[in-house]
Order: structure tokens, then sequence, then C-alpha cells
């Protein structure tokens, strides 16, 4: 089974980082496009930002534009989210996705068409 494996995430204060990792140890994901998406209790899960398969093309939601950079290192089979600046509001699940529609497809925002997805790491910002 396809596994992408989050981690990083952890407690925080308000103007705080964080780097996230996802991991694909089951398979390259070196052609695809992934992404980062949160989602907080009660709320639907949300896009935050989404990287193309060489790193070239990037796409961030308007919350956290300026703040969070999303990368990549094919030869690690690592996709990365540095969060800076971070306010309670990002306070969510994290979740890696990826998806097969395009490997430069970066504004794919809906999570109904990302194929993989992983388990999730918890990032908590307190104020």
């Amino acid at each position: 089974q396809v596994q992408l494996v989050e981690s990083g995430g952890g407690l925080v204060q308000a103007g705080g980082s964080l780097r996230l990792s996802c991991a694909t140890p089951g398979r390259t994901f070196s052609s695809n496009a992934m992404a980062w998406f949160r989602q907080a209790p009660g709320k639907e899960r949300e896009f935050v930002a989404a990287i193309s398969w060489s790193g070239g093309s990037t796409n961030y939601a308007d919350s956290v534009k300026g703040r969070f950079t999303i990368s990549r290192d094919n030869a690690k089979n690592t996709v990365y989210l540095q969060m800076n600046s971070l306010k309670p509001e990002d306070t969510a699940v994290y979740y890696c996705a990826a998806h097969t529609h395009g490997g430069g497809l970066v504004r794919v925002t809906l999570p109904v068409l990302y194929d993989y997805w992983g388990q999730g790491t918890q990032v908590t910002v307190s104020s």
C-alpha cells in the first residue's frame, strides 16, 4: 500500500516556526505534483500549498502566503513545509497528498482530486 508519512508537527507558540516533512518510503512521487492540506476541528479540509514535480512551480493559499514555504527533495523522496510566523489559526492536522493529473499542475486545490494521502501530523499554535 502506498504510504505518505508526515512528521514534524508539535506544539509551538504564536510567532514560532515548524518544519513538516512528508516521506514516501513505499514509492517515488518524483513525477507527481504534491501538496499540503490542513483540517481544523469542525472544519473542512483546506488547501495549504502545492509544488510541481520539479519544484519549479508552487502555489499557496492566501492565508499562508509569505509565511509558509513548500519545497521538495526528489533524491530523498521527501516534501517539506516550512512554517514561519505561526498563528493560533494555523492549528490543525496537516496532511501531505499527491495527485496523478499532471506533475506540473499546482493549482489543483480540491482534496477530492488528490489520490494519495498521509495520516496527518498535528500542529498546535498557542497564543
